[in-house]
């Protein structure tokens, strides 16, 4: 059985009562800028066992009553039309999907604010949008030397600028679909706006990752660092509070190199800045809640693997056209004693093409048991191996058809003479619906489709790239694939 590393429970009770605790330091009046993500955290969820991915939102929800919530949304990926890698849905999009999800959590969205505004024509039709939607919207706008050049940066022409958001509740979540959205410039220039009402609000920031309280080099905060590999982050040391305090804690090289002006504004907003460090700032209390050390170990070890597969096929796809993410994860692999088959699915799958001289997929369960599936006339891998473990999971003889030839032939013939399809074989999403089909008159397959919810948390690999739909439905299953980077053919043209 998979081994849990983290208490949600606890975590849930601790971080709600550290952020109302900054909430009351500040006279009831805080900013606080939300890192990473709030709904569908996986990478916190595979490298800690038992967090669950919408566990923060869920945390926020313990403090409902008090929370507020603000997306900022750049206007230049808005007219970029920028996507989200995870989902494919525009930075648009993904502002109504976080609003829809958060109104469903009763959480209170109280508006968006537009960052980096230059008169976009994108984003004045989004800005439209959101005003025929109902939701109430905020416009800030580029400053020339951000953030460097304080005098502009903290005048009329700069902070004062900007529209200065109207918000009701003691703690103001500001919240992004992505990385360079203006989170930070949001919750400052608010700061700036309310001293000069003789409001006297303050700011911090909750970011996952790195763990603080964590040394530098253990294997969760290292998986973070082979995470953000194409975002140039490194964890490092704060020396900013181990000068303060003597203290060793862990930050990563953007909030360590933006703390001195950070500080500085803070400072000539407030009269006095309260961080002595980028640590200070922070309200991250989930290193207290890691319940079993060396289960989080071994599952940040299995993520870090998993990152050098995508960062190598994202490299062969040409997602990528620069090694430095490949061969920092790389360094990395070595610096936590780590080779490609550290995962023991790697292993078993490149085995299985081995022996057959085919495309091959291993499937690690949670019992620690490995089942292997082929490429056949009419099963792509993905699909015999999946099949094979529902079969191992309902404990059904190898020997028994679960899918009727009725059912395949007549779909084989769809796909290759009305259809066009080259390939006659069945991913992931045809041979589920056609297992749905059979479990109607089949026992068999009826029985192993009651075993899907099994598959969630199983490891697998695959020796060629999967397509985009058999991806997709090994995440909806609630599985970890990675691939070789090897097309499955030697045409130069693949289909997503």
């Amino acid at each position: 059985m998979k081994r849990i590393a983290f208490d949600t429970e606890k975590y849930i009770k601790i971080q709600s009562e550290k952020i109302m605790e900054r909430v009351n330091m500040f006279n009831n009046k805080l900013y606080l800028e939300f890192g990473g993500k709030l709904f569908d955290d996986g990478h916190a969820s595979r490298v800690l066992p038992g967090f669950q991915p919408d566990v923060k939102v869920r945390m926020l929800s313990n403090i409902k009553d008090q929370v507020e919530i603000v997306i900022a949304i750049n206007a230049n990926d808005i007219e970029k039309n920028k996507i989200r890698g995870d989902y494919g849905t525009t930075y648009a999009q993904e502002v109504l999907r976080l609003i829809d999800a958060f109104h469903g959590m009763e959480l209170f969205v109280g508006s968006v604010v537009i960052t980096q505004y230059a008169n976009q024509s994108n984003a004045n039709k989004f800005r439209e949008q959101l005003g025929q939607l109902g939701i109430k919207t905020f416009i800030h706008y580029p400053i020339e030397g951000y953030p460097t050049n304080l005098d502009l940066i903290l005048s009329d022409d700069g902070y004062g600028k900007n529209e200065y958001i109207e918000t009701e509740r003691p703690l103001v979540v500001v919240t992004a679909p992505g990385p360079g959205s203006g989170k930070m410039a949001t919750c400052l220039s608010q700061m700036y706006h309310d001293y000069n009402n003789g409001i006297k609000s303050g700011y911090a920031k909750f970011e996952t990752f790195p763990i603080w309280n964590l040394p530098l080099k253990h294997p969760v905060n290292i998986a973070y660092e082979a995470a953000t590999a194409d975002l140039d982050d490194v964890n490092m040391i704060d020396p900013f509070h181990l000068e303060a305090y003597g203290v060793l804690t862990v930050n990563y090289n953007r909030d360590v190199e933006v703390f001195p002006v950070l500080s500085t504004i803070m400072s000539k907003i407030m009269g006095d800045s309260p961080y002595k460090s980028p640590t200070d700032m922070g309200v991250n209390m989930i290193g207290y809640c890691i319940s079993d050390d060396e289960a989080a170990k071994q599952a940040s070890y299995d993520e870090i693997v998993r990152r050098y597969y995508a960062a190598l096929c994202d490299y062969k796809t040409g997602v990528t056209t620069n090694s430095t993410a490949l061969n920092k994860i790389e360094v990395l692999m070595n610096q936590a004693g780590l080779t490609p088959t550290s995962r023991p699915c790697v292993t078993a799958a490149l085995e299985k093409r081995d022996a057959t001289g085919l495309p091959s997929v291993a499937i690690e369960l949670s019992d620690g048991r490995m089942v292997t599936g082929k490429e056949s006339t009419l099963l792509g891998a993905s699909a015999a191996a999946l099949l094979n473990a529902l079969k191992y999971l309902a404990h059904i003889d190898d020997d028994i058809m679960l899918i009727s030839p009725n059912i395949i032939e007549p779909v084989v013939k769809l796909k290759v003479d009305r259809l066009g399809n080259h390939n006659p074989r069945f991913h992931l999403d045809e041979v589920l619906l056609a297992l749905s089909i059979s479990a109607t008159m089949n026992p068999m397959a009826d029985k192993a489709l009651k075993y899907l919810p099994k598959l969630n948390d199983a490891q697998a690999h695959s020796t060629v790239m999967l397509s985009n739909g058999d991806k997709e439905m090994y995440r909806k299953l609630g599985m970890q694939v990675t691939c070789e980077p090897v097309y499955r053919t030697k045409k130069l043209f693949h289909a997503k």
